[in-house]
Order: C-alpha cells, then structure tokens, then sequence
C-alpha cells in the first residue's frame, strides 16, 4: 500500500484507487504515486488494462488547493501545472487503456485527470466540472485544452466560464464519458469492461494504444504550454489569492479583476 494509493492485480486487469479522505484531492504526493505505479504497469507485461477509482465520497473533487498556498512565486505554480501536464500526457500516451469509473464528483484536477483516461464510466449522479474561475484561477492541468475535444468549443467556454458541473448522465450526452449507470452498478460495469479489454491480445492493444492517438491535432502540445504559462501568471493576481482565501475560509470571494 502507498501512502495515497492501493493497487490490486485481478487477472491481467490492475485497479488503481486513490485514498486521500475527504475529497482525494490531487496533491503533489499522490500525483507523485501514480508515476509510480504507472512506472510497475510498465515493467509488468501481463497487464492489458488499467482501472482507477476513487475511494469514499468522490473520484478526485479536485486539486489540492491549500497546498498551493504554500507556493511562492510565478515559476513555482508553472511547474506544478507543467508536473501534471506531463503525468496526464503520460496517461493518455499509456501503452495500455486506463479507465476511469467516477463517483461522487470529478472537479478541477479530478476531471483533468479523468480527461486525460481513455474511457470515462460515471456514476449518473457524479457532477463533473472546471470551477477553477470560482477560485480566481484557471485549469493548470491541460483542462483547456482537453475538454474542447470532447464537448466542443462552445460548451468548453460555457463550463469553464460559468464554472457549474453537469452530471454524469449529462456527461455522456456531450461526448464527455462513454456510459453512465446507478451508483451500485458503476464498480462491476467498469470491471467487466476492463476485463472484456484484457482478454484480447497484448499486441493488439498496444497498437490500438498508439494508433488513435494521431487523430488528435498537432496544437496540443502548444496549448498546454500556454496554459502552464498562464496559470503561473494568474497565480501572482491579486483575485487568485483572494480566491483561495475565500475558498478555504468556505466564503464567496470578492474579486477586484487585478
């Protein structure tokens, strides 16, 4: 057991799930064990598929927002956004499928990171969202620049703006997660899935793996870059600080646009 994150081999399928109560927010440290992890699924050629869950309430309801506090200046939030860029990059790049199954909520880092599995199962009532705009920052994770590819330009603008989730039926509608079921059948669905992938031949997959991919657009890498640069900038604004403050202190923040 890792200090965030259990791991349980059934079959050729791994299950991966994060362990940090109340809301498994994606702290440096647990962002940290999944690289591990991910670095023993490499090493283990019997693995086919990769399943990860949240334990407790939620899937991840999103970053580690007090831990930021702790940070100083323009470079040190850049590289903590561009840390979670290349963990996620690495996800999506993965040589074999990882599966989210979403409970509870996927918020802020917790959908980046949802965003950046292959396959998205949800709980029907599970919110998923971008409320980073709430706090007076913006999405560091790649949250930009993947969720457009789902949903579309114009309802990427409309969550991100406004800040409000949809649920996971919603989810499914736009093109965000592939099914959505009942809290009790979430979990099994999701295992049936990830077995059903695992008994097909490893070469296979792993072509499969490399071959989607080049459907997306040339622009990502771009775009990611820019916004790990602006989510530096945006943390040295006097409204991101506000807005954490308020956050933490469980109030609305009063914003000065500066």
């Amino acid at each position: 057991m890792l200090s965030t994150l259990t791991s349980q081999l059934k079959g050729n399928v791994v299950e991966i799930t994060i362990q940090s109560p109340p809301a498994n927010a994606l702290s440096s440290t647990i962002l940290q064990d999944l690289s591990d992890q991910l670095d023993k699924i490499e090493k283990d050629a019997a693995i086919k598929a990769v399943l990860l869950k949240g334990e407790g309430r939620f899937f991840s309801a999103g970053a580690d927002i007090k831990e930021f506090t702790s940070l100083q200046g323009e470079e040190d939030y850049k590289a903590l956004a561009s840390k979670g860029q290349q963990l996620f990059n690495r996800i999506e790049n993965f040589h074999v499928p990882v599966i989210a199954a979403i409970h509870g909520a996927a918020l802020g880092g917790g959908l980046e990171l949802a965003m950046s599995c292959h396959i998205r199962y949800v709980a029907e009532d599970a919110k998923l969202g971008l409320p980073e705009l709430n706090l007076g920052i913006i999405p560091g994770f790649a949250g930009t620049q993947r969720l457009p590819r789902y949903v579309g330009t114009a309802r990427a603008y409309e969550m991100i703006l406004s800040g409000v989730p949809i649920t996971g039926k919603e989810a499914v509608q736009i093109g965000l997660a592939n099914q959505s079921f009942s809290n009790e059948e979430l979990f099994a669905q999701a295992e049936k899935l990830a077995s059903a992938i695992a008994q097909k031949s490893g070469p296979t997959i792993h072509h499969v793996m490399k071959l989607i991919p080049y459907a997306h657009t040339s622009q990502f890498e771009s775009g990611i870059n820019a916004e790990a640069n602006a989510f530096g900038e945006v943390f040295g604004n006097t409204d991101a600080k506000e807005g954490i403050q308020a956050f933490i202190e469980k109030r609305n923040p009063e914003f000065k646009n500066q």
